[in-house]
């Protein structure tokens, strides 16, 4: 994050990551990648079909912020989309687990790809995008962790016929009114990460508390308010004050006084990335945290790097995942080895979730048996295919396709209690994966049409 306290790891972690942005990953094409499907002519041409798909190489463009309050999750999201690429180009065993019709590469073709810092800025995104889409004939496009960077780029992929991953993404939005039948979001979202942890907060907290919540001003924060308060509320709780701070606030001193004179005993976090940290070491010099309960329902990934174990013991959260995850899953825990191999740390769910969206996009392809978009779109919405992946067994929902998945309540740990350094918490929840979904109407998802 941006934040002056970074420690070591995450500088040499951010370093890392600047250094390799922008550069086309891959380098001479090795001859094992094949020219099939290249002349394939059963389709009509749609998007950058069949252009794209000429040559032995298949083009993606993963647009992640490097800069801004959200660039630690954009380079740690950088780090999972070229671990997954290099494993799928390798036809490495471990990826082929989730995308079991996999051999080397995608459909045969390697994948090689750049990297752009989308400053966690929706115009800066789409550009990167489009420059992506019609000079590189891009067949697949990626990264985000502003819910708005990633509906404005799935929107970018409606009109390209171009299918989006997005990365990041908490809005209700992304895959509720703002759903496009280009656009994939795999992570939890405001609705779900809400309705999995309000039962463990009402047990370990009480079902008598009042509420007092810091909420980021755009989409992302509105909607995990307004399904935090439904689902908190309907066990009891109290909301008794929001306070609306923009994204990139460095200073919350306002805001803080305001949640300190609310009469609340439980403050709730909505704010990520730096914005996260630094409202979090805040309030703890406000003396917040000493008197109120903490709960940051949408957990940065980094967050508990960035403030300490001191200030996230028992604090409550949701994440997409949690590397102890595991101890109990062997994909879990095929990933979890080969990134440490990689890059020498545990992973955190931004790399988690980059990884996972580039396995399951191999997987359409493939499945799909073209590269013609309609098709892969139509593979992505086959709901008989359930597949294992790092969260347990998944699959997309083809009304609005959002990945149905398990999703981790987690608590901080007490110092004492952690095995590691990376050991801050515990999952103490794991929701199923279809009890925590939302109707596929609930939130006004109308996709468009495929070509």
């Amino acid at each position: 994050m941006s934040s002056g306290h970074e420690t070591d790891a995450a500088l040499s972690r951010r370093s890392f990551m600047k250094s390799s942005a922008g550069v086309v990953g891959g380098l001479m094409v090795p001859s094992i990648f094949s020219l099939a499907y290249a002349a394939d002519g059963d389709h009509p041409a749609v998007g950058n079909y069949p252009a794209g798909v000429q040559g032995d190489t298949v083009f993606v463009g993963i647009s992640v912020p490097l800069t801004g309050p959200y660039s630690t999750e954009g380079a740690d999201e950088q780090r999972g989309y070229e671990l997954a690429i290099a494993q799928l180009n390798a036809g490495d065993s471990r990826i082929k687990k989730i995308s079991p019709n996999t051999k080397q590469g995608v459909l045969g073709k390697k994948v090689v790809h750049e990297v752009a810092d989308n400053e966690t800025d929706p115009n800066t995104a789409v550009q990167a995008n489009t420059r992506w889409i019609r000079d590189k004939k891009a067949m697949m496009i990626t990264g985000s962790v502003s819910s708005a960077v990633a509906i404005a780029c799935e929107k970018l992929a409606q009109r390209e016929k171009t299918p989006y991953l997005a990365c990041i993404s908490g809005s209700n939005d992304t895959t509720g009114k703002d759903c496009q039948r280009y656009g994939f979001r795999s992570c939890p979202f405001a609705y779900n990460s809400a309705k999995a942890q309000a039962p463990i907060l009402a047990d370990a907290l009480g079902k008598d508390r009042k509420a007092v919540y810091l909420v980021p001003d755009y989409t992302y924060g509105h909607t995990v308010y307004d399904s935090m308060t439904e689902f908190t509320e309907a066990l009891g709780w109290k909301t008794v004050g929001k306070q609306l701070a923009p994204l990139g606030t460095s200073d919350f001193s306002s805001y803080l006084l305001n949640i300190a004179n609310s009469d609340a005993d439980v403050m709730v976090n909505i704010a990520f990335g730096a914005d996260a940290a630094n409202s979090t070491k805040q309030a703890k010099q406000f003396g917040i945290l000493d008197k109120m309960a903490y709960v940051v329902p949408y957990m940065s990934p980094f967050l508990a790097d960035e403030v300490g174990a001191d200030i996230m013991q028992d604090v409550y959260g949701v994440q997409d995942f949690w590397w102890t995850m595991a101890d109990d899953n062997q994909i879990a825990k095929d990933f979890v080895d080969a990134f440490e191999e990689k890059y020498g740390d545990k992973p955190r769910w931004s790399a988690a979730a980059a990884y996972m969206q580039t396995a399951l996009w191999a997987d359409a392809v493939e499945r799909a048996g073209t590269w013609y978009p309609p098709a892969v779109v139509k593979a992505y919405e086959d709901e008989s295919v359930t597949r294992d992946t790092i969260y347990g067994e998944a699959h997309w929902r083809a009304c609005d396709h959002q990945l149905v998945r398990p999703i981790p309540v987690v608590k901080g740990k007490k110092p004492a209690d952690m095995r590691n350094k990376d050991d801050f918490f515990e999952v103490v929840g794991m929701s199923g994966a279809e009890e925590v979904m939302p109707a596929c109407d609930h939130f006004g998802c109308e996709l468009g049409p495929y070509t």
